[in-house]
């Protein structure tokens, strides 16, 4: 079994080299490097050491996982003919994934890796910006960051920010979490002669000289709760705090069912946020909505009866299982598959037989009279029973129409009451088959009555009299004349 023994290079210069890993270098028959572009390898040419390095790889890939593949590759294949060394920057386990995909790979290939130590960059960069790592630390690769890793309440390293490029990429994803002006620390070759540092705001980084493989950038952590508004922890504080002993009145006497007509409120105030299309409402009505939600969690967690935590795990787990196709095997071509699946998995999820009970019990009870009708209708469509179109379900319409009208000419409330009860369902009817949802038509129709009458009120205003002044007719003229501004 032939091995690859990684050394690394360190974090400075040669002085800073263990005197086994200088040893190692310079007795190696075949010596392979990530980089050459490295203090140690610089000084040790003078001695003569030869080497081959995978510098030129990078010039060939967009992509920095594409770099690490064909690098393992290469090594894998020369050290199935022949021992080798293979020497990175820093410490070979530390920010280093050529060498956790030799770690993956090597028992596939029959070769044995040995990983011969190396100083870290890290205990030169804490020395160099004057932190102890004891608070909590991240350390974070540059070249393939993501937002949502970022805890900004630690200190955060940023290892590998080769160029411009990577800079400009950790920037822009700081950006997302942090102020625009807010002070970061660039630190290249810690702890060596060489060493630069240099505290700039946020949106300078891609604009440093000094930037190379050795490069490392330090963000303090946020220690201001103005500066962490956009992390969910810092919301689920302020309602804990809200809750809490020294809290508010108002919120901590609030319980599951108190909180019921608020959530319905600020819902409506939501879906007419998003009817007016207005991006500044919808974001704030959206905070409104989630208030709820996160006070309704709060009062689980202070009974003891479920967190948070609990809500996200399973809503999350929900969306896994219901769509196979995004995340298993399953196949979806359309929207309309989509449905059937979900409406499946989720019947086998109840764990009742579809004969138990009527089908229509699933339908929530509390929804609006409106909104439990459209969704009883679906309910009854999925087994057959349903009008073909809305062409047939008008059809029905008119004969309820009829019937309404019939009731209207005698004096029995009760019958009334139920003639229009049946003709609502038959106009909803029709909305759901010409797939409009009720709801939403509805809604508009409210916003334009109310823009039109608005416009008859400003009308009357102008005139300087009273609304009893006017007849319905000049009313109507009004109301006609509201309609053909609209158009």
């Amino acid at each position: 079994m032939n091995n690859i023994r990684v050394a690394g290079l360190g974090a400075g210069d040669l002085n800073q080299l263990p005197l086994g890993i200088y040893r190692l270098l310079k007795e190696a028959d075949h010596l392979f490097l990530r980089t050459k572009e490295h203090p140690v390898i610089k000084q040790l040419e003078k001695e003569g050491i030869s080497y081959q390095s995978f510098d030129h790889i990078y010039e060939m890939h967009d992509q920095f996982e594409a770099v690490y593949e064909e690098i393992t590759e290469l090594l894998l294949d020369e050290a199935s003919k022949r021992d080798i060394v293979y020497a990175v920057p820093g410490h070979p386990l530390i920010a280093e994934k050529t060498v956790q995909l030799l770690l993956d790979r090597s028992g596939n290939h029959g070769i044995n890796v040995t990983v011969e130590g190396g100083q870290s960059f890290l205990d030169a960069l804490f020395t160099a910006v004057r932190v102890d790592p004891i608070d909590g630390f991240q350390l974070l690769d540059g070249t393939m960051m993501r937002r949502d890793e970022l805890q900004i309440s630690q200190h955060v390293i940023v290892a590998q920010v080769y160029d411009q490029m990577v800079a400009s990429d950790v920037k822009l994803t700081l950006m997302e979490k942090y102020p625009d002006d807010y002070e970061v620390t660039v630190v290249t070759a810690a702890g060596s002669s060489k060493e630069k540092i240099r505290t700039i705001p946020l949106f300078e980084l891609d604009r440093q000289p000094f930037l190379d493989n050795l490069t490392s950038v330090y963000v303090p952590p946020v220690s201001s709760r103005e500066l962490a508004l956009k992390e969910f922890s810092t919301l689920r504080e302020i309602i804990a705090d809200l809750r809490g002993p020294e809290g508010c009145p108002w919120d901590k006497k609030q319980t599951h069912l108190s909180l019921k007509k608020y959530l319905i409120e600020e819902s409506y105030e939501l879906l007419d946020a998003i009817d007016r299309d207005d991006i500044d409402d919808i974001i704030e009505e959206l905070g409104d909505v989630l208030l709820q939600v996160m006070l309704h969690a709060q009062i689980g967690e202070d009974d003891g009866m479920f967190s948070i935590e609990d809500i996200v795990a399973g809503i999350s787990e929900k969306m896994i299982r219901r769509h196979p196709h995004v995340f298993g095997d399953t196949k979806a071509e359309n929207a309309d598959e989509v449905v059937v699946n979900w409406e499946q998995i989720k019947a086998e999820e109840k764990g009742e037989p579809i004969n138990k009970g009527s089908l229509l019990d699933q339908i929530e009870k509390g929804l609006p009279a409106l909104l439990r009708a459209y969704e009883v209708q679906k309910s009854a469509a999925k087994v057959g029973f349903d009008w073909d179109n809305a062409e047939e379900a008008m059809e029905k319409v008119w004969e309820e129409t009829k019937e309404f009208q019939a009731e209207l000419a005698k004096q029995d409330k009760r019958n009334q009451l139920d003639e229009m009860g049946d003709l609502l369902f038959a106009v909803i009817n029709v909305a759901r088959l010409a797939k409009i949802h009720p709801e939403e038509a509805l809604q508009a129709a409210n916003e334009k009555f109310y823009r039109r009458f608005a416009f008859i009120e400003g009308k009357v205003k102008k005139s300087g009299r009273s609304f009893d002044d006017f007849s319905l007719e000049e009313l109507e003229l009004y109301w006609n004349e509201a309609k053909k501004q609209e158009k």
